[in-house]
């Protein structure tokens, strides 16, 4: 019988650039999908490929043992030399049946994370199906298991405080940001176009802020984020002559020295005595020392922020034992759920097959026979027929309920 198979590759076994080496390309997915298919006699299945881990999800009869997942890599044809190859089945996490079920739970609502509590996950395991879905690589199977799954994350997303308290420095720095009450007109000074300074210029778009100047050491990445914030950017040795003053600063360089001194502070001042807000992001600290005694300024460094990322991601872990009470939940009720659906699909054809006996009786091997009864004895007979098939429908469909709901389980 097909049954709930996973393979996974994560990065808990795998580096994350050996992982690299699985991903497949988008115009290359469905041809290697199919030979999948084909080849191993898989009916249903999708690809999932995140930042951290890759892995298939389908139905089969075969047992997950090493040789069949070395035929499936070698299958799949992504040119793996014979050293990734025993490198990838010997760290391969395989999962079956209720196990796998469970494991695709887990995902789904970020236990298995790199920051537990991740909502995103859920939108990645969803696309991944739904690619697939569409090309026509799954049916009815997976559409149930994947309807248990999003049921199951939005139970724990809801129910639990998991996923409540962020836990990103990004989000965490601009949330104090957002305390300090800024207007829709304030001036934001970026300094630094890496990717922790996109990530949080990219919170400000979103709320409509449109006051940008962007300074990097390589102008063209301020260009490219100044082109997506609608600012405008500078070179960084331009900071000593910028004269259109600031209200926010947000700081976030690789130099190993502060990149604002107390002169170049000073003279982006210009004179101005308002209090204003510095978004510190880098490690070691880009604003100098010195300037926080001399000025007023409301201040938000990397290591503040670390310490509430700390005691938020505590508090995520403890809601762990509440989420997998609810995935335990959600599996038992669905083996239930699975074997109705098996039941249902396994009978669909009994109605069918039955009225084509009858027909086949009345109208073929005893016609000559019905043919010859009066109208009252014809009438009686269809009745008694009609009777008897809906008996003999109903008959077969209990009897299959009971021997399913007392087998093991299905999954």
């Amino acid at each position: 019988m097909e049954h709930l198979k996973i393979i996974a590759f994560t990065h808990q076994q795998i580096d994350l650039k050996a992982l690299g080496k699985l991903v497949i390309c988008e115009h290359t997915l469905d041809d290697r999908l199919r030979n999948i298919q084909s080849a191993l006699g898989i009916k249903e299945i999708f690809y999932l490929a995140t930042c951290n881990r890759v892995e298939f999800v389908f139905t089969s009869a075969h047992n997950l043992d090493k040789s069949f997942i070395t035929k499936f890599l070698k299958v799949l044809d992504m040119g793996l030399p014979e050293i990734y190859m025993d490198k990838f089945v010997a760290n391969v996490s395989a999962y079956e049946k209720s196990d796998a079920l469970n494991h695709l739970l887990r995902i789904s609502c970020s236990l298995e994370s790199l920051v537990v509590g991740e909502k995103e996950i859920l939108a990645q395991v969803r696309k991944a199906y739904e690619s697939s879905r569409l090309a026509g690589f799954t049916g009815d199977y997976l559409r149930t298991i994947m309807d248990r799954v999003v049921k199951t994350a939005k139970e724990v997303y809801t129910n639990t405080n998991i996923s409540k308290n962020p836990v990103s420095i990004v989000s965490l720095a601009y949330r104090k940001l957002c305390r300090l009450n800024i207007g829709s007109a304030t001036r934001f000074l970026i300094i630094g176009a890496g990717e922790t300074n996109r990530n949080i210029a990219q919170y400000l778009k979103k709320h409509k802020y449109a006051n940008f100047s962007v300074f990097n050491r390589t102008l063209e990445n301020a260009e490219k984020l100044a082109e997506e914030l609608g600012g405008k950017a500078y070179p960084l040795q331009a900071l000593n002559s910028f004269s259109q003053g600031f209200d926010v600063m947000i700081v976030c360089t690789s130099s190993t020295t502060p990149v604002v001194t107390l002169p170049i502070y000073e003279g982006l001042l210009k004179g101005d005595t308002n209090k204003k807000i510095v978004l510190d992001l880098a490690v070691p600290n880009d604003l100098a020392p010195e300037i926080l005694e001399q000025f007023p300024i409301s201040y938000i460094e990397v290591e503040s922020l670390k310490e509430i990322a700390r005691k938020n991601i505590q508090e995520r872990y403890a809601e762990l034992v509440n989420a997998e009470q609810i995935i335990e939940e959600n599996i038992k009720e669905f083996v239930s759920v699975l074997r109705q659906r098996r039941v249902e699909i396994a009978m669909s054809d009994v109605p069918k097959k039955i009225k084509e006996i009858k027909d086949t009786a009345i109208n073929g091997v005893f016609a000559d026979d019905i043919n010859s009864l009066d109208e009252n004895s014809r009438a009686v007979l269809e009745r008694v027929l009609d009777y008897m098939e809906k008996k003999y429908i109903s008959v077969p469909m209990v009897i299959a309920k009971e021997v399913l709901v007392n087998t093991a389980k299905v999954i």
